[in-house]
């Protein structure tokens, strides 16, 4: 299931781009460059998916184990700013909302 959408994901740029040259080559019937470019995206596009294809199946399968473990070191790793205490020592408490001054409600 999981080969089956990465052979999908690499695929679909290969599939927009022939929906983008296949009106021109229909257009462009009697032209020979139209066909020279279809003919040589398509080899290479079925080059490129044949290589993902194979670099998919040589990737080493990474045990749950290490994804957790993987995760719990960069949450060790990550640096937090430290948060502003209000009610810490020295720090005036801020003030109330109270009536709106004049200069402020025209």
């Amino acid at each position: 299931m999981i080969r089956e959408r990465a052979v999908l994901r690499t695929l679909r740029p290969l599939l927009a781009l022939l929906l983008v040259l296949l009106p021109v080559a229909l257009v462009d019937a009697g032209g020979l460059s139209a066909t020279v470019a279809l003919a040589a995206t398509t080899a290479v596009g079925s080059a490129l998916a044949a290589c993902a294809v194979v670099a998919a199946r040589c990737a080493p399968v990474v045990p749950p184990t290490r994804v957790r473990t993987a995760i719990r070191d960069r949450d060790l790793r990550t640096a937090f700013l430290p948060q502003r205490d209000p009610d810490a020592p020295g720090r005036r408490r801020p003030r109330a909302p109270g009536h709106a001054l004049p200069a402020t409600t025209a």
